[in-house]
């Protein structure tokens, strides 16, 4: 891989990759349902499913895209051909292909391929974010290095801390790390999940000397999981519900301009 993969171009400040380390955390319904969120406010939105094998963000939306990563990695489709515009939400999104294989299959030349492209339609979109894949390997860190921002999930978990500091120490030795901004799932409160992210951030500063800021807490809600097993967004079932105002607070400080 040469080193130019890893330059970012003038578009990869509207790049977002959404990351955990670990799954069951709640990170593509997160995704889904920021994306929502931008769009109601007026951004134009992509979300990239960036994991193949487990990927799910069509499934949990309730549609059937005509093209995915999948046929895109089989040479089908080229990657803007794949784009679907989800009706309801208002932004589009690239599906992967749940049961075919993982990122880890890919050659890092087709990843660094889908990299540029993913770049290019940055330049259509005000936020092109991409929902990681679970875990650590490569592709996944390649991913993650496209972005010049990183919202990190996190819950109340030992593992999911573990998992997730163990994702900050590696982007760290990127060429070019991302910015991580971490987000607390499934809080009790909002004091639960300070001390949630509290907990993180103190290993962080004392092993990596950095300090990655907090940029929400959800609280957790039962609305969520009804959302998802009715294959729609949040935002169209519940939209004024615990977590979905906690996602919409966390919205507005995303695009608050920087400075």
């Amino acid at each position: 891989m040469t080193t130019t993969s890893h330059i970012k171009s003038p578009s990869a400040g509207k790049l977002i990759a959404v990351a955990s380390g670990k799954g069951g955390v709640g990170k593509t319904w997160f995704s889904i349902t920021l994306a929502h969120v931008l769009a109601r406010s007026g951004r134009r939105v992509l979300l990239f499913d960036g994991d193949i094998g487990l990927a799910n963000v069509d499934v949990q939306i309730g549609i059937n895209p005509d093209f995915d990563l999948g046929n895109v990695y089989a040479g089908k489709c080229t990657l803007e051909q794949a784009i679907t515009h989800y009706e309801e939400g208002g932004f589009d999104i690239i599906a992967g292909r749940s049961g075919s294989g993982s990122t880890a299959d890919m050659t890092m030349e087709h990843l660094q391929r889908i990299g540029e492209t993913l770049n290019k339609l940055a330049e259509r979109y005000d936020y092109v974010m991409i929902d990681l894949g679970a875990g650590i390997d490569r592709p996944t860190r390649y991913l993650a290095s496209l972005a010049e921002k990183c919202l990190i999930i996190i819950t109340e978990e030992p593992t999911s801390l573990t998992d997730a500091y163990a994702f900050i120490k590696l982007s760290q030795a990127m060429p070019k790390p991302p910015q991580i901004n971490v987000v607390v799932n499934q809080a009790s409160a909002q004091k639960d999940g300070q001390k949630t992210y509290d907990s993180l951030n103190r290993a962080c500063t004392s092993f990596l000397k950095i300090s990655p800021p907090c940029l929400g807490i959800i609280r957790r809600d039962n609305k969520v999981r009804d959302a998802i097993r009715a294959q729609k967004s949040m935002i169209l079932t519940a939209p004024h519900s615990t977590a979905a105002t906690d996602v919409a607070q966390l919205a507005i400080k995303l695009m608050k301009p920087a400075g």
